[in-house]
C-alpha cells in the first residue's frame, strides 16, 4: 500500500479551540477538516484534505435522483496511553468496495481510504474525546456526481471522509418491535451493502414503531416474516439456553458487521458457544415461554454493544432485567478493554495513528 502524503489546506477558523467536549452527541458536530477525492475519466484524482465545508452539486446530480451512494462507519479512540487508535478500518475498507461493486461504483484505492483516513485523524487528533463511551466517529462515503437524468451508473464520483466527536448512540436500553409487515432487504437485493437506500426505506416503519413506544424494529425475512435478521443500524444477538445465536448472513439480507464479526470471535474466546443460523420468531417466543431466553443485544459500530430491555412480537412482550445481564456487559467490557489497551490486542485489530 502506498504511503503518499496528501496535500493539506488548513482551516483558518478552526472550531476545536472553542468546542465543548462535554456536549458531544452522535452525528451532530464535525471536525475542522475533511478528505475529498474525485473520480473522473476512469481514475481517482484531486485527493486533498481541506477545511470542512458545504460543496455544490448540480440539481440533476445522479445521487439526488437515483440513490447511487454508499458509506461506512468507523471509530477512533484514545487508549489508556493517550494514543489515537482506529478499530479495524481494514474490514470497513473491504466492505466499502464490496458495496461499491454492488452499486456499480468504482473501487476506492487502499491508499486513499486507509492512508487518507490516518492522515486526517492525525490532523484532527485533538477532537478525539477522552471519556467513557465516546469516540471520534469516521464516515467515509461516495456519491455519484454526473449531472445527468438517466438510469445508468454515473461516470464521475466524489469520495469523502468526515469526522465527528460522538457520545453513545443510545443513552438507555432499547425497546425493540419485531417487524411483521415492512421489509428491509430481499434475497438478491442490496441488504449486504451499506447504501443509503437501505436506511431511507426503513424510516417509515421505524416511525410507526416509535409512535408505540419502541426505539427500533427488528427486521424479519421478506418472504414469510418468519426469521429475524437485524435491527435498524446494528446486528443482533440472542442468548438462549446459554448459547449465543445470531442471524445468518448467507442470504445477503443481513449486513456483515465488523462489530458482529469481532463479537463472535471474542464470545468464542470467552467460552460461549456461538451459532450463526436462521432463527425464527417462533423459536424465540417459545424459548421465552420456557424461561430459556436470557438476553438479547445489538452490536454495531455506532452502538458498539447496545442493551435491549424489551422485545415485542405484536402483543407478546418479552422484558429483560438489564441489571441482571451477563453476556452483553462482559462483551462490551472486553471490546473496550482491547480498544483502551487494557488487554493485549492479539488479533491486531487496532491501527495506531
Amino acid at each position: 500500500m502506498s504511503t503518499q502524503t496528501i496535500p493539506v489546506t488548513l482551516n483558518t477558523n478552526p472550531k476545536l479551540p472553542t468546542y465543548n467536549m462535554d456536549e458531544i452527541a452522535f452525528g451532530k458536530n464535525f471536525t475542522d477538516h475533511m478528505l475529498v477525492a474525485d473520480y473522473e475519466n476512469g481514475e481517482w484524482k484531486n485527493v486533498v484534505i481541506k477545511p470542512y465545508a458545504p460543496f455544490e452539486v448540480d440539481p440533476s446530480c445522479a445521487t439526488l435522483h437515483y440513490g447511487q451512494t454508499i458509506f461506512e462507519g468507523i471509530k477512533a479512540f484514545k487508549n489508556n496511553k493517550g494514543e489515537a487508535v482506529i478499530f479495524r478500518p481494514d474490514q470497513n475498507f473491504k466492505r466499502f468496495n464490496i458495496s461499491a461493486e454492488r452499486m456499480q461504483m468504482p473501487a476506492i484505492p487502499e491508499w486513499i481510504f486507509m492512508e487518507g483516513m490516518k492522515q486526517l485523524i492525525k490532523l484532527e487528533a485533538g477532537w478525539i474525546p477522552n471519556k467513557p463511551d465516546a469516540s471520534l466517529y469516521i464516515r467515509p462515503f461516495m456519491i455519484a456526481m454526473d449531472p445527468f437524468l438517466g438510469v445508468r451508473p454515473s461516470q464521475t464520483y466524489k469520495f469523502m471522509i468526515i469526522l465527528g466527536p460522538s457520545g453513545a448512540y443510545f443513552s438507555a436500553p432499547m425497546k425493540i418491535l419485531i417487524e411483521q409487515h415492512y421489509t428491509r432487504a430481499t434475497p438478491g437485493g442490496v441488504g449486504f451493502a451499506k447504501n443509503g437506500g437501505n436506511y431511507g426505506g426503513s424510516l417509515y416503519p421505524v416511525s410507526l414503531a416509535q409512535k408505540n413506544g419502541y426505539d427500533q424494529v427488528l427486521w424479519t425475512d421478506a418472504i414469510e416474516h418468519k426469521y429475524v435478521e437485524e435491527v435498524g443500524m446494528m446486528n443482533v444477538m440472542f442468548v438462549i439456553d446459554g448459547k449465543i445465536i445470531t442471524p445468518s448472513v448467507e442470504k445477503g439480507t443481513v449486513l456483515k458487521g465488523v462489530t458482529r464479526n469481532s463479537a463472535i470471535t471474542l464470545l468464542k474466546e470467552m467460552g460461549y458457544e456461538v451459532e450463526e443460523r436462521f432463527l425464527s420468531v417462533a423459536e424465540i417466543v417459545d424459548a421465552h415461554k420456557k424461561g430459556l431466553f436470557q438476553e438479547v443485544f445489538g452490536v454495531g459500530t455506532a452502538a458498539v454493544v447496545s442493551y435491549i430491555s424489551r422485545l415485542a412480537h405484536g402483543e407478546y412482550i418479552m422484558d429483560f432485567d438489564v441489571e441482571a445481564l451477563k453476556v452483553a456487559p462482559a462483551l462490551k467490557k472486553h471490546l473496550n478493554d482491547i480498544r483502551m489497551g487494557n488487554i493485549v490486542d492479539k488479533h491486531d485489530w487496532l491501527v495506531h495513528i
